[in-house]
């Protein structure tokens, strides 16, 4: 399902594509990077950037299975920016990936 704004929703979010990307991964590590481009709303080169500079930092690990890439993410890893750095990835990841049992 694409990405799709409306008047009634803001044209930004407060996470970053970066994060958004994570979170896909973490709901499905063998996701294919074009249908995370979709879900994010961006285009697949950058959904390749994003994989890349998340790997070179250590915050995910790419292994192939066959034709196909499987993604494990590394929730003990601090987040990047200073206000934030004594706190994981797992501290966002985890309840953003929680079934909210109030949705209808």
């Amino acid at each position: 399902m694409p990405l799709i704004y409306s008047e009634d929703r803001p044209d930004w979010t407060f996470l970053s594509n970066h994060a958004h990307v994570l979170i896909c991964i973490a709901q499905q590590p063998d996701v294919r990077l074009a249908e995370v481009a979709q879900l994010v709303g961006i285009g697949e080169r950058a959904v390749h950037r994003i994989v890349h500079e998340l790997s070179d930092s250590g915050y995910l690990s790419v292994t192939k299975e066959g034709r196909n890439n499987v993604y494990e993410i590394h929730l003990n890893k601090p987040l990047r920016h200073p206000l934030e750095s004594h706190h994981s990835i797992q501290e966002i990841i985890s309840p953003l990936l929680k079934k909210s049992s109030n949705k209808k």
